[in-house]
């Protein structure tokens, strides 16, 4: 993967929350586009949604790109939320456990997220138990804090707060029995990060004037390339280029980013493929949008 940062001329780095695009991908294993998983930075405080492919390895490029609040191999990431169940989107979670752990991570690791998180956790840790235990008992002794983990399910409403920021989740609609989004509401900026979903009254309900929305997508171009049944399960499960469009209108966010966004099938994102989805979206909304890379800081 490509470790190079990409902060988009939209950054606002003057401001002291800012949100960190650490994977922008999908499903696919596109070698430029780790697992979803977006940091939220609030002064020297660092938050993260979703905790795709590579996560770890993401935040230490972002960490070595003068992100400092999410610390060497993110240790201090100590507060996590989780969008849905899907594999893409959970399958860094060993790693966000452990990692941070073995590089000096000593609070427990707190999760909000949907029903089955908590078997989720407790199934990994399980499966780590002799990895556990010999860190713990053998020679090099890490500390006995920094590998626990607080699973908390949730349901729509305040599921977080504290000095920094208060978390809201919001019911949204995919094919898991339960996805939230979230929105973060700091002293300075409001920032909505959608999950995976189709239109959703609750998402435009929750983002009405926020400064940053983070949404998912797919091309209109690329869904005319599909087949039947794909098209189908787009349709059903996410956001067209159109749809968000309109959303957009509605909810006038100050800044619209692209992530997680649907791509044809046989390859990675292109900048081609980009321009193609900015260009559906800039045909009915005349705001400001970008189509994230990973490591964007905004």
């Amino acid at each position: 993967m490509s470790t190079r940062a990409q902060t988009s001329p939209t950054a606002r780095s003057n401001r002291s929350t800012k949100v960190v695009m650490l994977g922008t991908g999908t499903p696919r294993p596109d070698p430029w586009r780790a697992g979803p998983a977006t940091a939220l930075i609030v002064d020297d405080a660092a938050y993260l949604v979703d905790f795709g492919a590579g996560v770890i390895r993401r935040a230490t490029a972002a960490y070595e790109n003068g992100v400092s609040a999410l610390g060497y191999g993110g240790t201090n990431i100590s507060v996590a939320f989780l969008t849905h169940m899907h594999s893409d989107h959970t399958i860094g979670y060993p790693d966000l456990i452990l990692t941070p752990w073995l590089m000096g991570r000593s609070e427990p690791l707190t999760v909000y997220g949907p029903r089955g998180l908590t078997a989720m956790t407790e199934h990994i840790l399980e499966a780590w138990q002799i990895d556990i235990d010999t860190r713990l008992n053998g020679q090099a002794h890490y500390n006995a804090t920094g590998c626990k983990v607080s699973a908390k399910e949730i349901s729509p409403g305040v599921v977080h707060k504290d000095r920094n920021v208060t978390v809201t989740a919001f019911s949204v609609q995919h094919e898991t029995a339960e996805s939230f989004g979230y929105r973060f509401d700091t002293e300075d900026r409001s920032i909505v990060i959608s999950g995976d979903t189709s239109p959703a009254q609750a998402l435009v309900n929750n983002s009405r004037g926020c400064d940053v929305l983070v949404h998912e997508v797919y091309s209109m171009d690329a869904w005319r390339r599909d087949a039947t049944q794909f098209q189908e399960f787009r349709r059903r499960y996410h956001t067209s280029s159109a749809e968000l469009a309109a959303i957009a209108n509605e909810v006038k966010p100050g800044l619209l980013v692209l992530y997680h966004r649907g791509n044809r099938a046989g390859g990675s994102v292109t900048d081609e493929m980009d321009a193609m989805l900015l260009s559906e979206i800039r045909a009915t909304y005349k705001g400001e949008v970008v189509a994230a890379r990973d490591l964007d800081v905004f």
